[in-house]
């Protein structure tokens, strides 16, 4: 259910921000202007379906990072925690909960990352040429002319967005949920159904969007170096996310570091709003407690 909210939101978004991050980041300097230009220029080389490449492998690493992601943080959390009845934010809870969360899912987004990135960024240009036919076809090469570890290409730099970005996001998530709840406690704000719902829904949009655009202002160069390292057809480029950090603001400054930002705010608002209200309402339908 709450991967579902994900979808329709995303992959146009994903797919800009990928070639941003690709394309603007070179020494050759930017392909794309901004955000608009990669739409149009996509739409005129590659038709509409150059928007939505790499889209089925995308699907499947979200359904199943969507389970882990907050399957793993409430489960480590409640360890944690123990019996403590007390429901304010506890960082000494949180970070650690949602750093293992992010730990763990890093093992599944790596490879269905590289698929996506790999698919979306091929195009007409001699280092991004169109190899792969399909998600399925460009796993298989990879497997063929680099093994294993080459699907893992990208992991380290998954690994630390993932446990730093969940941080920062479930930081965000429990205590702006906790403040907004405590500002709206009041009488009136409390009686009756369609103003407890409204709440309810309110205070999930607001506590899920702010969630995650935290995470990817915090994490967006981790992301950057991540794309880079996946999708660079060089076998000698180095896989340190920093040390690819380094090149990139040698080249482009601090806003190669931020490329793709725009696109990826702009999806990260509803996307992570309708995720956090589709996860509470889950857990408030399947009985399941929540603070």
């Amino acid at each position: 259910m709450v991967a579902s909210t994900y979808n329709t939101w995303v992959q146009h978004s994903v797919m800009m921000c990928v070639k941003l991050q690709a394309h603007n980041t070179t020494a050759h300097g930017k392909v794309y202007r901004n955000a608009f230009h990669c739409t149009r220029r996509t739409l005129v080389e590659e038709g509409i379906r150059g928007l939505y490449k790499g889209g089925s492998s995308s699907f499947i690493g979200i359904a199943l990072e969507s389970s882990l992601f907050f399957g793993t943080y409430s489960q480590a959390k409640q360890l944690l925690k123990g019996k403590s009845e007390d429901s304010r934010p506890q960082l000494q809870v949180i970070i650690p909960s949602a750093a293992c969360s992010g730990a763990l899912i890093s093992c599944i987004l790596t490879p269905t990352e590289l698929t996506k990135c790999r698919m979306q960024v091929q195009g007409k240009d001699a280092m991004h040429a169109a190899r792969y036919s399909s998600p399925l076809d460009c796993a298989v090469k990879t497997l063929q002319s680099e093994g294993v570890c080459g699907l893992f290409r990208g992991g380290l730099a998954t690994l630390f967005r993932e446990a730093v970005g969940n941080a920062v996001f479930f930081c965000t998530y429990e205590y702006s949920r906790y403040w907004m709840h405590n500002f709206l406690d009041s009488p009136w704000f409390s009686s009756g159904n369609h103003l407890v719902l409204a709440k309810d829904v309110g205070i999930g949009i607001m506590s899920g969007g702010m969630s995650g655009m935290a995470f990817w202002t915090a994490t967006l160069p981790l992301d950057v170096a991540k794309t880079i390292i996946q999708t660079d057809p060089d076998p000698h480029l180095s896989r340190n996310p920093f040390q690819i950090l380094s090149m990139v603001y040698r080249r482009a400054g601090m806003g190669g570091c931020y490329a793709g930002l725009g696109p990826t705010l702009a999806r990260a608002f509803p996307a992570n709003a309708a995720a956090i209200v589709a996860w509470e309402y889950s857990a408030k339908i399947l009985g399941i407690r929540r603070d």
